[in-house]
């Protein structure tokens, strides 16, 4: 099987860099931070394939580069390198001139205009955040948050727009009577909830998810993940699963990718990862949480 996107050397710098940044940091020196010119190498030459329906997870502690990833995928920044392809296969088809003398992938997308990218981005692409802020407009109706979504993927009836709307609050277990109230009123559980309804709203191909059940109450936490499970089945949706929790990423994921200072130090199958860890910072995330 092909993979959906391919993703190959992608890094991100913050900071003028230097000549040193590379061999002055990395999980071998712990730390993503160069000693010579203070950046700081958050990503570095991440290299990965996402296949149709699969959900890969990405764990790390703080700083390990997992929230860089997403955000780089979701082209909210600009990447300092490497390249992310979509099988033609993908609904990006849509846009022939990503595919322009390309055979099986498409072209760079982290090369394109952004109003290419908001395109990409608005047809394939959900997002949840870890906080329900950065995706959601607290103050406008829960509905109004899916429909700002739908608009951006060319929805223009209004009527339909709310018909879709209801269907995606009642699928993530929001009462639909409640759909004209904003998220303010909701507890961090159902704005949860609301972020994923509005993720889903455009149909997408791929989800990405960034620590989505950090900071709610493990009964939430439960009912999260298992709408989130039976989702990506009913969808059929690639995932891109962010977390710190083994435990989440175990439940939601078939591989698992391991990052260490802005660095890939383990992958493979999520069962083998986590019963028989080979990196030594592996092993120590492994045995923290048992």
């Amino acid at each position: 099987m092909e993979p959906l996107i391919r993703v190959r050397g992608l890094s991100k710098r913050f900071g003028p860099g230097c000549d040193r940044c590379l061999d002055s940091t990395g999980p071998e020196h712990d730390t993503n931070v160069c000693p010579h010119c203070d950046s700081v190498t958050a990503c570095s030459d991440l290299s990965f394939d996402l296949f149709p329906d699969e959900a890969l997870g990405i764990v790390g502690e703080s700083g390990s580069g997992k929230s860089t990833l997403v955000r780089l995928l979701h082209f909210e920044w600009e990447a300092s390198g490497g390249s992310m392809e979509l099988h033609r296969g993908g609904a990006a088809a849509l846009w022939p001139e990503i595919f322009a003398d390309q055979d099986q992938f498409s072209a760079n997308l982290l090369t394109m205009s952004q109003f290419q990218k908001r395109q990409i981005r608005n047809a394939l692409m959900g997002i949840v955040y870890q906080n329900p802020h950065l995706g959601l407009r607290m103050q406008v109706s829960s509905g109004g948050n899916i429909a700002e979504r739908l608009l951006g993927a060319g929805w223009r009836n209004i009527a339909g727009m709310r018909e879709r709307a209801a269907e995606l609050l009642e699928r993530t277990e929001i009462p639909v009577r409640r759909m004209d109230e904003p998220p303010c009123n909701f507890s961090g559980g159902m704005q949860q909830r609301v972020q994923i309804a509005k993720a889903l709203s455009n149909k997408p191909l791929i989800l990405l998810l960034d620590e989505v059940t950090t900071g709610l109450d493990l009964s939430v936490q439960a009912r999260v993940l298992d709408l989130i499970r039976n989702l990506r089945r009913e969808f059929k949706l690639s995932m891109l699963v962010v977390s710190h929790d083994l435990g989440v990423v175990n439940l939601l994921c078939q591989r698992t990718m391991v990052l260490k200072s802005g660095r890939v130090v383990e992958e493979g199958l999520t069962d083998q990862i986590l019963q028989d860890p080979q990196h030594r910072y592996t092993q120590l995330l492994v045995a923290s949480q048992l």
